[in-house]
């Protein structure tokens, strides 16, 4: 395949491009994150930069205009204390280039996960071996002050290699900003916090259950229909996805349909990985890491059950997590094992994924993220 390019660091992005940033498991901290330019036609990436963000920074949440990046380090040791990290950025809205901004404990060991409140006005960190939730205030610089609320989850599940205790694995905000819904790949729970409606943060540390898995299944990631009337549920350690109906009123989760992210009759290990829906709510993907694939389904928007497409190989081992590029119809996988980012076309009529034939090399890669360019 096509070797990436690389521009130097005044090149300006073209107007046929958009920004991916690719967050890695690099311990090679002076080249931890990556920024690249993706062209939307030919789906190329073209490396203009690259960061020190620390080392294993394996998730991002921007802020609404982009002006802030949040990263987690997932790290079971930082400073001598059994936890991660978390660290904020400033993006330079000419270039999109990322100065750090400071670094605080993520309170917790291995957090692999963080997004924004409502208001953006605190991130919230999940640390997967810590079993907590941590809260962070964002101060108006940016910055990250230290965590004001530490959640700790308790529980585990019938998995004793995998479920011996807690696990939070994401953190979904719920369409009206109500709820905070934690998945639990521990205890094989979601776990739903209500918002304080005047200060848009955690109300308290009670969670109620707002869906029970099937024991063993490992619930990893949840994601809402752009109607915000379904969800769904993919389970790392069984590989199905669970499409939900959302109750808004009380927070909680109906089982609508299960389905296997994987062929029929494949028997080999599998954990899945990520799950995106399409913008217009027609398309929902998840990744397969061991099948070393993609499923692809389409949405049947008045129940919101999914229809099977198939499968379509990653173009590498072990597809952690994947991007939907809005506005071009493409897609990129962030393969960890074999280090590379692929580009995929998603046909609009059909759903289907076809390789554009790109695909570049780095390091461990973890996490992608598409922006539109800054203007000049």
């Amino acid at each position: 395949m096509p070797e990436q390019h690389v521009k130097g660091n005044d090149s300006p992005v073209g107007r046929s491009s958009l920004l991916v940033y690719a967050g890695t498991y690099s311990a090679d901290q002076p080249n931890s994150i990556f920024l690249y330019s993706l062209n939307m036609s030919s789906g190329e990436l073209t490396l203009l930069k690259k960061f020190n963000g620390g080392e294993n920074p394996s998730y991002f949440a921007f802020d609404a205009q982009h002006r802030f990046l949040y990263a987690v380090n997932e790290l079971d040791n930082y400073q001598g204390c059994e936890s991660g990290a978390v660290c904020a950025f400033a993006v330079d809205q000419k270039t999109g280039f990322l100065s750090m901004l400071n670094r605080t404990s993520s309170q917790g060991a291995l957090p692999v996960y963080i997004a924004l409140s409502p208001n953006r006005k605190s991130a919230l960190v999940a640390n997967y071996d810590g079993g907590s939730i941590s809260v962070f205030p964002i101060l108006e610089d940016g910055k990250l002050d230290k965590a004001t609320k530490i959640i700790q989850h308790r529980g585990n599940g019938s998995n004793k290699e995998r479920q011996a205790s807690s696990h939070p694995h994401c953190i979904t905000v719920s369409p009206d900003g109500r709820f905070i819904f934690v998945v639990d790949l521990g205890s094989d729970c979601v776990f739903s916090y209500e918002m304080n409606p005047e200060e848009n943060e955690i109300s308290s540390d009670s969670s109620t259950v707002a869906f029970r898995s099937t024991p063993g299944t490992g619930p990893r990631q949840l994601r809402f229909h752009p109607d915000g009337h379904f969800a769904y549920l993919i389970h790392e350690l069984e590989s199905i996805i669970t499409a939900l109906a959302y109750h808004r009123a009380s927070g909680t989760f109906t089982e609508i349909q299960v389905v296997a992210t994987l062929p029929e009759g494949y028997r080999q290990k599998n954990k899945c990985g990520g799950i995106r829906i399409t913008s217009d709510g027609r398309f929902l993907y998840a990744s397969n890491r061991g099948h070393n694939s993609l499923a692809g389904y389409v949405i049947d928007e008045s129940t919101g059950k999914l229809i099977y497409l198939g499968n379509t190989l990653s173009g590498g081992e072990w597809p952690r997590e994947f991007t939907i590029v809005e506005g071009s119809s493409m897609l990129l996988v962030a393969n960890q094992h074999s280090g590379t980012i692929d580009s995929f076309k998603i046909d609009k009529a059909s759903g289907k994924l076809t390789h554009l034939g790109y695909q570049v090399k780095i390091e461990k890669p973890a996490y992608l993220q598409a922006l539109q360019p800054f203007k000049q």
